[in-house]
């Protein structure tokens, strides 16, 4: 009986798919990109974020989030 294989999760994401995980629009993710805020890497024409620029990122808001307080 074969068993199903499962892929590994992407490592790289297109910028709307790290949108829809980090909850926020398309557009907030591009312009947070500008600010240079969430880093990408450019695989030819494509811009790519790192799974680990995303954990980078958050870690960015939380610090802010703490510094406010």
């Amino acid at each position: 009986m074969a068993t199903p294989t499962t892929s590994p999760p992407a490592r790289l994401l297109r910028v709307d798919v790290a949108a829809e995980i980090l909850g926020v629009k398309r557009s907030t993710a591009y312009e947070e990109i500008r600010l240079g805020r969430l880093r990408t890497v450019q695989i030819g024409r494509s811009r790519r974020i790192p799974t680990e620029y995303i954990d980078d990122y958050v870690e960015l808001l939380k610090r802010e989030a703490s510094t406010t307080l």
